[in-house]
Order: structure tokens, then sequence, then C-alpha cells
């Protein structure tokens, strides 16, 4: 196999590296943000809420990744296009840009998956233990953030690390609206010098890796935080 083109391309893939490791870290931290309030609001009410959030996850998880970042930034970028005062705007060069685009979509998605994921999380919680920290006077605030919400957390741990994987794995599709991640760096390669599998090798290589390192971290994270029960 032909790997002459690899001291050339690398420098290029450390930048698509950063452009997923970025977006996978972004992805997860803002999607788990949006998750707690939406998992939440499914097991405490009120109901008509609850049932928006309901509707929000079915959505986000029975449609398509791509066909949502397709909409975002075809549609919405598109719309937000047709008005000149923003096209003459501060905003426009970051409006213009597909990566944000990209993140919102992404963002969204996770919240979806993640918003069920922690609704189970937060109903596997002991209602022993709620009714306990209520009697010792806690408020509904304290016992959220000091038992409810930690303990939650710690039960979705394994689900949230597939979910990361699966993002990390979902991000090629960014190469589709124009966004050169890790994957991306492959695909030029192969339009540049039409070599086609020792690039996408090398990327399978570097994904599992990315992978095996996530799989460790997480686990690692499970054995720091033991499950008392």
């Amino acid at each position: 196999m032909d790997w002459s083109w690899l001291p050339k391309y690398l420098p290029q893939f450390g930048y698509g590296l950063i452009i997923t490791f970025g977006l996978v870290v972004a992805t997860m931290i803002f999607g788990l943000l949006l998750a707690i309030p939406i998992g939440l609001v499914q097991v405490t009410g009120p109901k008509w809420l609850s049932r928006i959030a309901r509707g929000y996850c079915t959505l986000m998880r029975g449609t398509p990744l791509l066909v949502q970042l397709y909409i975002l930034y075809y549609g919405l970028g598109t719309f937000l296009a047709g008005y000149p005062e923003l096209r003459q705007s501060f905003m426009w060069p970051i409006l213009r840009e597909g990566i944000y685009y990209v993140l919102l979509a992404f963002i969204l998605n996770e919240a979806g998956y993640a918003g069920e994921i922690l609704r189970g999380a937060f109903l596997s919680v002991s209602k022993g233990e709620l009714e306990a920290a209520r009697a010792f006077g806690m408020s509904p605030w304290k016992v959220l953030h000091r038992i409810w919400l930690p303990r939650a957390l710690r039960n979705a741990l394994p689900a949230l690390g597939g979910e990361t994987i699966l993002t990390l794995k979902a991000t090629p599709l960014v190469t589709l609206v124009a966004v050169v991640d890790f994957y991306g760096v492959a695909d030029r390669v192969r339009q540049e010098t039409y070599i086609i599998y020792p690039p996408l090798l090398f990327v399978m290589a570097a994904y599992l890796i990315m992978t095996f390192i996530i799989a460790r971290g997480v686990a690692k994270l499970e054995s720091l935080v033991p499950n008392r029960r």
C-alpha cells in the first residue's frame, strides 16, 4: 500500500482531530446540560411540560441525525441568509459557518437521547433515599443537587459513555455540510491523490483508538464513583 501521502497530510489530520474532538466534547457537555431538565421534567411534571419533553425526545430519536443536520444547515442557514440586515451584521461571520449549525444539530440530537437516558436514571434512584433526605428537612433544590442528580448521573454513566462513542462515530457526517473533520481529511486525500484504502484504514485505526480511550475513561470514572446501595 502507498503511504507516501501521510507526511504531507499529517498536519491536516491533526487539525481535523481537533475539530472532531471539540465537536464530541461540546456535544456531550451542552447536550447533557439540556438533557438534565428534559429528563427531570418527564419524572416530576407538570404533565403538559412532561409531554412536550417526551415529544422532543421522540422527535430527536425518531429522525436521522443527517436529516436534522440538513434542516439546520440548508433550512435555517438559507432562511437567515435571506435577511440583508443579518448579512451586514457582526453575527454573519458566525452564521455563515457550517460548524455552528453542526454543533447545534449534534447538541439538540444528543439532548433528546440523553434526556431519555436521564429520565430512566432519575426513576432508578431509590425513593427511600429521596424521602429520607426530605425527612431531614432538605429543600427540593438540595435534594436534587446533593442526592437525586448525582445518583442519577452515576446510574446513567455507562449509557452516557455509549452515547459519547456513538457521537464520535457520527462526526463524519459533518463533511456533508463542508466541515472538514478527521474523516474529512481522508476524503480530501482521496480526491487529491486518488488513493482510497490507506487513508480509510488510517481513519479506522484512529477512531478505534479514540473509542478505546473513551471506553477506558468511562470505566475508570465508574470505578472512582462507587454505586452505593
